[in-house]
């Protein structure tokens, strides 16, 4: 029998936390562009992200992730691929968190607007998220797309 937590009925196993992030490209003027956003809370407030956050408790992750993208920059999204996967327990001060990174088609000509906790949106340049640098791994994702 497993053992239960008398106040919420789960398992007393741990458990990380499951996000997802969306990554939509574009050709830009110069070259490839990809849409993030600047977060608005910490930790990394103020760095460029993917838009992402965590999946609802009874929710598809494939269906988060677009709810996310819609969230944080106002851009609908569809046809979800999965680009990696991220689960390094020390890879958020927070707490163990898996990320799904997903590919995420979207309009080419889309005006993200920043909403929820992403303070700002917006298509970048490859070579500007580099020089600035990201949230977290996202860097690593980024330069292996």
């Amino acid at each position: 029998m497993t053992e239960r937590c008398e106040t919420c009925g789960n398992d007393t196993w741990p458990k990380p936390s499951l996000a997802v992030d969306a990554i939509a490209t574009r050709k830009g003027e110069n070259g490839m562009e990809v849409l993030l956003i600047r977060r608005g809370n910490n930790p990394w407030k103020g760095a460029w992200a993917f838009p992402g956050g965590f999946v609802d408790e009874g929710e598809d992750p494939k269906d988060a992730v677009l709810r996310e993208l819609l969230e944080e920059t106002g851009i609908s999204g569809h046809s979800p691929r999965i680009n990696t996967v991220r689960g390094d327990p020390n890879r958020d001060p927070r707490k163990h968190i898996v990320s799904i990174f997903y590919f995420v088609e979207v309009d080419p000509k889309s005006i993200p607007i920043g909403g929820d906790d992403a303070a700002y949106a917006n298509w970048v340049g490859i070579d500007v998220a580099t020089n600035e640098g990201m949230a977290g791994d996202h860097l690593d994702v980024l330069l292996n797309i």
